[in-house]
């Protein structure tokens, strides 16, 4: 399992980097103004639909029956692939045609402060336009990422985003021959679409996988998906109808605060990505097979190497993101039209977002334990609930905090989220909770106050010895805390945990 985890891991590594660099144009070129807040409306309407059909709910339900199917032989697994490829492309051709005939009155759903602002309003219609196509595309590429999955084949799905950054930096790079930046990204989005669906169309037809259209049969392992899917797409929809609720009340807010929500959002996705939907992603068809294999304990053991393999990365971030975060900003995007005061409002609202950091990277692996035996329905309970609570908490800080208090909103459902799924988890048997669990927390806990308490002190002591500097200052800081901060994490972590259990959990 941890050759996959790294496998995953890294492509996704990868696409973070490349999202840097893009982000950095977009920073550069874009800034946070009116052209990019209509933009990154665009952006966020087909990936929020993306996240709650396609990666989040189709995964959930998908991979355990396509598993299960599989079991019956290729030609089995084969037919059942060829009826959900049907049924999800006739119905997201559906939804495309809707969207692109009420697209006004879509935006003016979730984007309603763009009402009294005519020309924000019409950009974001226009370019949302453009991008909505690539939900279509990016659901099929999610389909034929599960079908090789449930395979142990994860490179190509891994490595699909990256063509999503490339593209739309080849598309910033020639805005002069667009109407505006805006539109050059938007068609970067779409190209990427095509892009990506071509990738891993051609993996699975290396691998005889590809599905075709055929006669929709609701069929037993048809109805049993769709069963799954239900409660799976309502559970889905709790982070995202939160992320809707951001965009909807950003738009209230002055101009800019959308801008500093994505581009927080996007250092806070790092780890999200790397680490919690990396091991999340590897982690379903283990537990799947186990399960389907009557080896429970085995089930068991996976989970629990996957939540102290997520403990063990995402605690340097969760150090950095709440002690450096201005500088860490300042550092990837402030440049071009991106400005210092730019940075620092993103700054803050990436610590906001760190409060949370750490449900947001274990409930994929959390909510495993109930998708691998076909329970979608237990996790919708508490993701109902965080929704609530982060609800709540959006409308009474949103006044006082801005888009800070949106994050740290967040954040709360996300921890309310988790630990319902957790104690489900334990009361049904499914997860163990015992001592060595909870000794190994405190120990993460100690090391990453050490880290942060090593964070704050460089980067006073950075700031002063760059002071003089008049380029690089902030580049050159955010170098020195990588060093430090790898080199004190490292001896906490052999410290407190030892050599002997860190190859215990290489070999797991």
């Amino acid at each position: 399992m941890l050759g996959r985890i790294f496998t995953v891991g890294g492509y996704t590594l990868l696409s973070r980097i490349t999202g840097f660099a893009r982000d950095i144009m977009l920073a550069a070129i874009l800034g946070a103004g009116p052209v990019a807040d209509a933009f990154f409306v665009a952006l966020r309407l087909p990936n929020h639909f993306r996240a709650i059909f396609a990666e989040g709910a189709f995964n959930a339900a998908f991979v355990p029956a396509y598993a299960h199917v599989s079991g019956g032989g290729p030609a089995s697994a084969k037919l059942f692939a060829s009826r959900i490829f049907t049924l999800l492309l006739l119905s997201q051709m559906v939804l495309l045609a809707i969207a692109w005939l009420f697209m006004p009155q879509v935006i003016a759903l979730l984007a309603p402060g763009f009402v009294d602002d005519p020309a924000r309003g019409e950009l974001a219609v226009s370019l949302t336009r453009i991008t909505f196509p690539y939900l279509l595309l990016i659901t099929l590429v999610t389909l034929y990422g599960g079908m090789l999955n449930v395979m142990h084949r994860f490179a190509s799905a891994a490595a699909a985003p990256i063509l999503l950054n490339l593209s739309m930096m080849m598309a910033l790079a020639l805005a002069a021959f667009f109407p505006s930046a805006g539109h050059a990204a938007a068609w970067g989005v779409l190209l990427s679409g095509f892009l990506q669906y071509f990738l891993l169309a051609a993996d699975a037809a290396r691998h005889g996988l590809m599905p075709r259209l055929t006669r929709p049969t609701l069929d037993a392992d048809v109805r049993g998906f769709f069963r799954a899917l239900g409660p799976a797409t309502v559970g889905s929809m709790g982070t995202q109808l939160a992320m809707f609720a951001d965009t909807i009340i950003a738009t209230f807010l002055p101009v800019g605060a959308l801008s500093a929500l994505y581009y927080a959002d996007r250092l806070n996705q790092l780890p999200v990505g790397v680490i919690g939907i990396a091991i999340g992603t590897v982690l379903l068809p283990e537990m799947s097979r186990r399960i389907t294999g009557g080896d429970l304990a085995g089930a068991m053991a996976s989970q629990r190497r996957a939540f102290e393999f997520s403990l063990l990365f995402s605690i340097p971030f969760i150090a950095a993101f709440l002690t450096v975060p201005d500088v860490i900003m300042r550092a990837m995007f402030a440049r071009g039209a991106f400005s210092a005061a730019d940075a620092a409002a993103a700054g803050a609202t990436l610590a906001a977002y760190a409060v949370g950091l750490i449900p947001f990277v274990l409930i994929r692996s959390a909510v495993a334990t109930f998708y691998a035996r076909k329970n979608t329905a237990t996790p919708v309970k508490a993701s109902l609930t965080g929704l609530g609570v982060n609800l709540v908490l959006k409308l009474a800080l949103m006044g006082s905090l801005a888009q800070v208090g949106l994050a740290l909103a967040t954040a709360a459902g996300a921890w309310i989220n988790l630990l319902l799924v957790l104690g489900f988890a334990v009361r049904a048997g499914y997860i163990e909770i015992g001592r060595p669990l909870l000794i190994s927390l405190g120990r993460f806990l100690i090391a990453g106050a050490m880290l942060a308490a090593a964070l704050w002190l460089t980067a006073h002591f950075a700031s002063g010895q760059f002071a003089h500097w008049s380029v690089m200052r902030d580049e050159a800081a955010l170098g020195v805390l990588m060093v430090v901060g790898t080199i004190v994490y490292a001896g906490a972590i052999l410290m407190l945990f030892g050599l002997r259990w860190l190859k215990s959990l290489v070999r797991g």
